[in-house]
């Protein structure tokens, strides 16, 4: 039978908004085709239907067939990494898929610009944002075009810069642009109006401003962070201090590549709030405030982190880390493996076991000043031990750690309840790689609170490699053991069967 759902297509799928967006749109009566240039950036869809076609918008002649049958294209592409020339490239791209959105008959071009008023005093990325909505237009499809201010989620290139400076500053220096007004919006706002754009009543094509409902300055966004996250921050005003220098310090600071980070600042000094407020009539949509999307961001962060299987997010090579281990979003991560001869159930044997009265396999009498130095600081120490020798369950202690999660013969994560200045865990997972053969993967988290929390995890460091190394080997040992075992076991038991036969 036909399909009758309408087509969908979503460009940008390999990006951090088309990324969540096709996620979304999958929950819809719609059938989705993702247009992206390189297709193995696109993580395995969780609709076997999801289609995802090669193309670019800079080559026209690509965008004739993803584009054929289509209802409604979201086009999420801007260039603003690709160098000095950005703005030009956005212009080419959008008239390229303009015209190609027109011939093809699609109904509606959903477009994600940015906000801003006064053109002439824009900066260079919004006033190419905007320009972009302009192109669209200009080719005859029909569009709606949402512009939105900075987007507040786990991982969003706004949270990241914020989280970073608050992260790693408690005294920043403070140009102009941390004052400007601003109005957040939360990615699960802004998806929701890009979802409900799809379905507007035939013909209407407009611009929306839309934003949460709090006006805001940077400034505020960084006070509320850092009040969420339990740090004192203080603020120096410099206003001298230019946007390339501001771009140099961000690179220095934070995630951002300096060259994105300056085009960022220019577009910091204009205001993006909300003037027209025809999206409050048209959308069903009540946007949550400030706090309530930074809340949200961080939740999202823990979730994501309880989701993640290290195996999938580090190389599972046995190389060891680079130094300090990598970052991976607020965290800091320490992620090593080795692969034992033993099945999976032999490998997760001394794993189950660790803790209590076997102790931790390497340097044990670290383990106990460390519980003794927490004792001191109000901390359970290492006193507790284990419920069971043998079993463990969600819930239960364990020295100075609790079970978060549990999967016999396949995952151990623990998380720290001793003190610290921030959040750890550890945890454990063995895969199959082959027949009668494991891969042991050990990794350590580390969430740090501002500065203490980085000088503890830097600090300790050199410690760490020595205890998390010889713990790892330990276990590897402890494993080919017990799979000695048992086939001496299973081998005198045949004997034995033999012997009576």
């Amino acid at each position: 039978m036909l399909d009758q759902r309408p087509l969908v297509l979503l460009t940008g799928a390999s990006g951090y908004i088309g990324g969540r967006l096709r996620t979304r749109l999958e929950d819809e009566p719609v059938r989705l085709r993702c247009l992206v240039r390189r297709p193995e950036f696109v993580r395995p869809s969780k609709v076997a239907a999801t289609q995802v076609v090669q193309g670019d918008c800079l080559d026209r002649e690509s965008l004739t067939p993803a584009l054929a049958g289509v209802d409604t294209a979201y086009y999420l592409v801007h260039s603003m990494g690709a160098g000095p020339d950005f703005a030009a490239r956005d212009r080419a791209a959008a008239a390229n898929f303009g015209h190609a959105a027109q011939a093809a008959g699609v109904r509606r071009v959903v477009y994600l610009g940015g906000l801003g008023r006064g053109q002439d005093h824009l900066s260079p990325h919004l006033r190419s944002r905007q320009e972009t909505g302009e192109v669209l237009r200009r080719t005859g499809v029909p569009v709606v075009e949402l512009r939105s201010s900075i987007v507040l989620g786990s991982g969003s290139l706004s949270f990241e810069l914020i989280r970073s400076l608050v992260q790693r500053l408690p005294v920043m220096l403070c140009p102009r642009w941390v004052q400007t007004p601003t109005q957040p919006l939360a990615i699960e706002d802004l998806l929701a109006y890009l979802v409900a754009a799809r379905t507007l009543p035939n013909g209407e094509g407009e611009v929306f401003e839309v934003g949460g409902t709090d006006v805001v300055s940077y400034r505020d966004i960084m006070l509320e962070y850092a009040r969420q996250r339990g740090l004192r921050r203080w603020f120096l005003p410099v206003p001298l201090l230019t946007p390339r220098l501001s771009s140099l310090w961000l690179g220095l600071t934070t995630p951002v590549y300096a060259r994105v980070g300056r085009e960022l600042i220019e577009s910091l000094r204009n205001p993006t709030v909300v003037d027209d407020r025809r999206a409050a009539d048209r959308f069903d949509i009540q946007p949550m405030g400030l706090a309530a999307a930074i809340n949200r961001a961080r939740a999202n962060e823990d979730q994501e982190l309880a989701a993640t299987r290290w195996s999938d997010a580090i190389s599972s090579g046995r190389a060891m880390p680079t130094w300090a281990g990598v970052q991976l979003g607020t965290r800091l991560v320490d992620s090593r493996t080795v692969e034992v001869d033993a099945s999976p159930t032999d490998a997760f044997r001394p794993i189950r076991q660790i803790g209590g009265i076997r102790g931790w396999y390497h340097l044990d009498a670290l383990w106990t000043i460390r519980g003794w130095i927490d004792l001191v600081l109000g901390g359970v120490g290492m006193r507790r031990g284990r419920r069971d020798p043998e079993s463990l369950q969600v819930g239960d202690t364990l020295d100075c750690w609790r079970v978060e999660a549990f999967e016999p013969d396949r995952r151990l994560r623990l998380v720290a309840e001793m003190k610290l200045p921030g959040r750890a865990w550890l945890e454990f997972e063995v895969q199959e790689p082959g027949p009668g053969r494991s891969l042991v993967r050990q990794t350590a988290i580390f969430d740090p609170l501002g500065l203490a929390g980085l000088a503890y995890w830097y600090g300790i460091y050199p410690l760490h490699v020595r205890i998390f190394v010889g713990m790892l080997r330990a276990l590897a040992r402890q494993a080919e053991m017990s799979a000695s075992r048992r086939q001496a076991v299973l081998h005198q038991s045949e004997s034995t069967s033999a012997c009576i036969d």
